[in-house]
């Protein structure tokens, strides 16, 4: 990749988080391997955004503000199981996990599922805890289960600077 894409992507990745956070301001809201069940971080490093009184968008102390298709928190409390698409459209590409942020409760199977879309992915925590095999193939799936509360960021090795990056939130 070119110096003036990488710039050009850094830039048009840092416009859309700035139209992303004005939405919110507006009133918006935005085969498998198995991995072993892990304790979330128990630092939740979210720094909380003050909007119009509504609701509140994590910022993950910028974590996300490279990911394309990050637009807030999609909320699957309450639900035993949840599944996250690898290599949905995002970042120029193929190239982003979807939904890019997710609040589950604690107990809470992700479960990410593969597109076969923009080339090899993978899962890996950025505290270690996990990490999956890098694959194309559709409909292969990795599996994490979250037993402790706290928040843990995740990128794909490949595609991390294209913006390819993911938070679970759990919550008790």
């Amino acid at each position: 990749m070119s110096r003036i894409d990488s710039t050009r992507r850094r830039f048009l990745g840092a416009t859309a988080a700035i139209t992303a956070g004005l939405a919110g301001c507006s009133g918006g809201s935005g085969s498998g391997s198995s991995g072993e069940s892990t304790s979330a971080s128990s630092d939740d490093s979210t720094a909380e955004s003050s909007g119009d009184g509504g609701g509140s968008t994590p910022s993950f102390d910028g974590y996300l503000s490279e990911t394309s298709n990050y637009d807030g928190v999609a909320d699957h409390t309450g639900q035993s199981e949840v599944t996250i698409t690898v290599g949905s459209e995002a970042n120029g590409g193929n190239f982003g996990y979807s939904p890019a942020a997710v609040r589950v409760s604690t107990g809470t199977t992700v479960v990410w599922e593969w597109t076969g879309k923009g080339s090899l992915h993978n899962v890996v925590a950025e505290d270690g805890s996990f990490e999956s095999e890098q694959v194309q193939e559709e409909g292969h799936t990795f599996t994490q289960t979250f037993s402790e509360s706290g928040t843990v960021q995740y990128y794909c090795t490949p595609h991390e600077s294209l913006g390819m990056k993911g938070v679970v939130v759990v919550e008790e």
